[in-house]
């Protein structure tokens, strides 16, 4: 199974396992099945009831199925089941965004609304079908269209030691806290985010010099586009680190999963800001 390459401007790597065409077709055509069965089973038991109705209103009921089975079928598996159908359960894929973090409702509806209008096959079969199977082929994580309107790409979960989706989970120290609950991520943008996790998850492979460097230019774009600044004298991994949470836990939370961590007891003494650490260990 080939792995997508995420390389950020720094020149970090992290492999995730992507999702070969073959194995998407075949969960396709499992999904093709199940909405080909629910299908019959909707369009039955709707129709019986109209009789001999106006056939322009039976049209219309048939039309609002064909959107309901097309786009509301992957729509809802892949937002409810964060990132998997039945037939990417089947085959073990799984749905993320760009930066390997979970997708959520808007990205399932473009995804969803993409494969009825354009894929597989959609309200322009075969023409578009086929185009969306040939950026599928040459594309570098193998997107289709939908992927590519959506910010995503499809992963292979069973992929051994490389087949976790979610990054490394961070916490935030308590007396951060209350700096990381008011945070505004408005304008934290996929790319960034990636190369800050990517940056974190490498650091103790680099020399100090590099880690001092690369360290600081991130925080300095971070602090570029998140509001309010940290605590004085907060150290850069912990800035780092403590933005990805922060991160983390709103995604999970509008994924309606829980979250990546929970507040603890506060101590019985007043906490005073973090100093010292500045060092990047290993991820666990």
């Amino acid at each position: 199974m080939n792995s997508a390459d995420l390389v950020s401007g720094e020149g970090v790597a992290l492999q995730l396992p992507r999702a070969g065409v073959g194995s998407r077709i075949l969960a396709t055509i499992i999904d093709l099945l199940v909405q080909g069965f629910g299908g019959t089973f909707l369009v039955s038991t709707s129709l019986a009831p109209l009789g001999s109705a106006d056939p322009a209103a039976i049209a219309a009921v048939l039309i609002v199925e064909l959107v309901l089975i097309l786009a509301g079928y992957p729509t809802l598996s892949e937002w409810l089941g964060r990132g998997r159908t039945l037939g990417k359960i089947a085959l073990g894929l799984r749905v993320v965004r760009d930066d390997g973090g979970p997708i959520g409702f808007r990205q399932a509806l473009v995804r969803g609304l993409a494969s009825l209008v354009l894929e597989k096959p959609g309200l322009g079969f075969p023409l578009t079908t086929s185009a969306g199977l040939l950026t599928a082929l040459f594309s570098e994580r193998s997107k289709r269209l939908g992927d590519l309107m959506a910010g995503t790409f499809v992963i292979y979960e069973r992929g051994g030691p490389q087949r976790s989706i979610a990054p490394q989970h961070f916490t935030v120290p308590y007396p951060l806290q209350p700096w990381a609950m008011a945070l505004d991520l408005n304008r934290l943008d996929d790319h960034l985010a990636l190369a800050v996790r990517q940056f974190v998850m490498r650091a103790h492979q680099m020399t100090p010099a590099a880690q001092h460097a690369l360290g600081e230019s991130l925080r300095a774009q971070l602090e570029a586009v998140t509001a309010p600044p940290p605590p004085a004298g907060t150290p850069t991994p912990l800035v780092l680190t403590t933005v990805l949470a922060e991160r983390r836990r709103r995604a999970d939370l509008r994924a309606a999963t829980p979250p990546a961590y929970r507040p603890p007891t506060p101590p019985p003494t007043t906490p005073r800001p973090p100093t010292g650490g500045t060092g990047f260990a290993p991820p666990a």
